[in-house]
């Protein structure tokens, strides 16, 4: 099975404004794409430069499919050209002078020098037609679209064969039909492939779109890890919640557990609502119950539906194009189409049904 297990310390002392850094991590993943989360200056980029050996560890091990990459205790550490593993950076790196199908042709003399002169003029015929570069072929970089370098790249590092693949911020710049082509086509290479993926992201929604597992890093630290949904579910700290983007976040209070129903009553901004049972907290237990904003329903007024509701004060709207984001007491938001909100709004309240799917809770 391809995996990669990174056991990695790196450590940039502080130049001029810039402060020290440390990167100290345990990574491992399987086949398919995990997602590396975490905001600007968590360490992301230079934990790729480490697997892609551009930059070197002071400390650990990297073994991908059960190839040592780096071992600082049996001083081993591969360079780039002997790692296997297909690096896609933020500019895209295609060479400048060369045609879209020159670097093709160059990457593929890298990884397959003996190869037939036809056999090498039919893989790269049938990368630029899957890749939809076809008509594209003798175009620079400079003549082709920030989606169109990208898909140019990707076929360029599949001529090289490689064991992994490495993406930092894949779809910065694209809009959002690009974007979701690109997703696409990812997709699809992950099939195609079988061989692990990494992507460096900050954006929540791609990790929704492409991660298998995710992986949140933050000044250095791994977080949290795991199955995509295992993670999104069930955060382990406020702060890697709050990091996700995707939960309003309350003090609340446990007030009852009944595992045998499988319930809990939970008190949270003065109103008492119904729960899941929560494994491994008591009654009594204080902390923060967080709620998938996606998950949300809103109540129309006068129904009176089931007891997991809460009625809460509206603080202030805003309209786009996906709906009404409306503001509500205690820093709770939510978002819902424009009639349902004149449906649901009763003065200035509005009443959410909270599933128990959508439910967390962290303690102090």
């Amino acid at each position: 099975m391809s995996r990669v297990d990174a056991r990695i310390v790196k450590y940039l002392p502080s130049i001029k404004e810039t402060p020290a850094f440390e990167l100290n991590i345990h990574f491992q993943t399987g086949e398919g794409i995990s997602v590396i989360l975490g905001p600007s200056g968590a360490g992301k980029t230079l934990l790729l430069n480490c697997v892609g050996g551009f930059v070197r560890p002071d400390e650990g091990r990297i073994l991908v499919s059960d190839k040592l990459y780096f071992d600082d205790a049996a001083n081993v550490h591969l360079p780039p050209r002997l790692r296997r593993c297909g690096y896609i950076f933020q500019d895209h790196a295609l060479f400048p002078h060369m045609t879209v199908r020159e670097n093709l042709r160059f990457a593929a003399s890298l990884s397959t020098p003996k190869a037939g002169s036809l056999d090498l003029r039919r893989r790269i015929y049938e990368l630029l037609e899957t890749f939809d570069l076809a008509d594209l072929d003798d175009r620079k970089p400079a003549q082709l679209s920030g989606g169109q370098k990208q898909r140019a790249a990707l076929a360029r590092i599949l001529l090289t064969q490689p064991q992994l693949l490495l993406l930092d911020e894949p779809s910065r710049g694209m809009d959002a039909r690009l974007r979701q082509s690109f997703y696409e086509l990812l997709r699809s290479l992950r099939e195609r492939l079988a061989v692990p993926v990494l992507i460096v992201s900050h954006d929540i929604d791609e990790c929704f779109e492409l991660a298998d597992s995710v992986a949140i890093l933050d000044k250095g630290r791994l977080l949290q890890s795991g199955a995509r949904e295992a993670v999104f579910a069930k955060p382990a700290t406020v702060e890697i919640a709050r990091l996700l983007g995707v939960y309003n976040i309350v003090p609340a209070e446990i007030r009852m557990l009944d595992p045998a129903a499988n319930l809990s009553r939970i008190r949270l901004l003065d109103q008492e609502i119904e729960g899941p049972y929560f494994p491994g907290h008591l009654i009594g237990d204080a902390g923060f119950l967080c709620m998938r904003r996606s998950e949300l329903k809103i109540v129309p007024v006068g129904n009176q539906k089931p007891n997991n509701r809460l009625t809460l004060r509206i603080e202030g709207e805003h309209r786009s194009r996906f709906g009404v984001s409306v503001a509500l007491e205690s820093g709770l938001s939510v978002i819902m189409r424009e009639t349902e909100y004149s449906c649901s709004r009763n003065g200035n309240r509005l009443t959410l049904e909270i599933p128990a799917s959508a439910m967390a809770f962290i303690a102090k």
